[in-house]
């Protein structure tokens, strides 16, 4: 099969876009035992000492938040989403690579341009205003979090077409047939 894009080179930009998701999601991953952590001494705190840190409690949150933006892609890369997959778990490779490859030009990356057209000004005008919590006590800099939006738009995005590529390399083997 002669195709116009080779294999090799669809097989070397899915290898490093999955490397650069694992990378992220085995760092982004850390921040779960922080946020373990931090529950921790926000209980204590609270419960036995009677103090409370609005800092620490949104850091929390943050954390939450930067755990599940950034780790979106390294879930995806995994196969580990949610999916409604009555069909697709008894489907051949060639089915499972052509839900993938529709499923991924039809829904995901349309979604994560409109995320990045509808996040980029709202990320840039929270950061003209160097926007920070409405605590007092509250941690600044909210423009840090809200820039992981497009951030996680971009890199769902580049695992969306990992995902193309590999779709397109099993469906570019030939057909076995059946015995």
């Amino acid at each position: 099969m002669n195709d116009s894009f080779p294999a090799g080179a669809a097989a070397r930009i899915v290898a490093r876009i999955d490397a650069l998701n694992d990378w992220i999601g085995r760092v982004v991953a850390w921040l779960t035992l922080a946020m373990v952590f931090a529950v921790v001494a926000i209980v204590i705190g609270r419960y036995f000492f009677g103090l409370g840190a609005q800092w620490l409690t949104e850091s929390v949150v943050w954390m939450h938040a930067a755990v599940f933006l950034l780790g979106a892609a390294y879930t995806l890369r995994h196969d580990e989403h949610v999916r409604v997959d009555v069909f697709y778990r008894a489907a051949t490779p060639r089915r499972r690579a052509l839900v993938d490859l529709c499923g991924t030009v039809l829904f995901l990356l349309p979604l994560c341009v409109f995320i990045l057209y509808q996040g980029i000004p709202y990320v840039l005008a929270s950061w003209q205003i160097r926007e920070s919590s409405r605590e007092a006590a509250g941690l600044p800099a909210l423009y840090f979090l809200k820039a992981l939006m497009p951030i996680a738009a971009a890199l769902l995005s580049l695992q969306g077409i990992a995902l193309l590529l590999r779709s397109y390399l099993v469906l570019r083997l030939p057909r076995s047939e059946p015995h």
